[in-house]
């Protein structure tokens, strides 16, 4: 019994397509079909009811699938802990993030990761869709939020917040912004949120929150198209303090209310990785996972 045969089965089962699977691997979809007939033949059992409209695993398949997931995971387990004692991990790690923070926090990091496991690949899925880590066979991810949803190991990066920042040469030309409140006659660079693009939240040293109404001519999707605009000197923009640490650093952007915590949403956020719950963590997630801990809470 080919293990292959089994990965097959698997992915078949959580992508519910033998097409779907047939072009995430680059092969012929007979192929596929002809792999699970000659298993149905070899293990005596129907695996799946398939029609026209929909195709779905049988009883004897879903006790059969139930045995051999767990099993595949410890066999894969066991290579990748055996491979790795002498070169380190060599295998495919798939990694998503959004756009934005793939952009500014990961790309930067990858010579550093090359060099220390140069036999590990890559694959970096950057998108602001949250992908699902089971039917994508993603082993690791970023999520930005308040809280992480679904059944998944969650480990908390560090914590986020927003600033709201504008050119030094943008501040001397506007009227002056002594307070929050102020902004509500600023046009603003917006973010194409239903939470971003109205209202902003600050909240002072003693915990009082104001809510303050904005409002622009600019409203945009990209957060790194958001934070060029600001840097253009377009006007003030909420962008997180991940996304302008260095721009605030150097001079390049001002954070305009330094002493005011700041947010559309919640003040509670923070990056989280993610990565499917597993009995066994292959070697390869294990070392990416401790190498972002130590670089980017170092970031942060």
């Amino acid at each position: 019994m080919d293990i292959d045969t089994l990965r097959l089965l698997v992915e078949i089962t959580r992508h519910n397509s033998f097409a779907a699977v047939a072009r995430q691997r680059g092969i012929d979809a007979s192929l596929v079909s002809r792999s699970i007939r000659q298993l149905e033949t070899e293990l005596g059992i129907r695996l799946f009811h398939r029609s026209t409209r929909a195709m779905r695993l049988t009883e004897a398949g879903e006790r059969y699938l139930l045995r051999i997931e767990s099993l595949i995971q410890e066999l894969d387990a066991a290579a990748d802990d055996a491979g790795a004692i002498d070169t380190g991990p060599n295998a495919l790690l798939r990694m998503t993030a959004s756009v934005a923070f793939g952009q500014c926090c990961l790309v930067p990091l990858i010579p550093t990761l090359r060099k220390k496991y140069p036999d590990l690949r890559l694959e970096l899925l950057l998108t602001d869709s949250n992908l699902d880590l089971v039917a994508e066979r993603i082993d690791l991810a970023i999520r930005l939020g308040p809280r992480v949803l679904g059944d998944f190991v969650a480990s908390k990066l560090f914590e986020t917040r927003y600033r709201v920042c504008a050119t030094p040469r943008w501040l001397k030309g506007a009227r002056a912004l002594r307070k929050p409140a102020d902004l509500t006659d600023i046009p603003c660079l917006l973010f194409a949120l239903p939470d971003f693009r109205t209202q902003w939240l600050f909240r002072d040293s003693k915990g009082h929150v104001i809510k303050v109404p904005v409002s622009g001519g600019i409203t945009i999707s990209s957060a790194l198209a958001l934070r060029t605009s600001a840097q253009l000197g377009l006007g003030p923009a909420l962008l997180a303090d991940w996304l302008v640490k260095e721009d605030i650093e150097s001079g390049r952007l001002v954070d305009i209310f330094p002493t005011y915590q700041v947010t559309a949403t919640t003040f509670d956020t923070a990056a989280f990785l993610l990565y499917p719950h597993r009995a066994f963590l292959p070697v390869k997630t294990r070392v990416v996972i401790d190498f972002l801990k130590q670089h980017l809470r170092a970031k942060a």
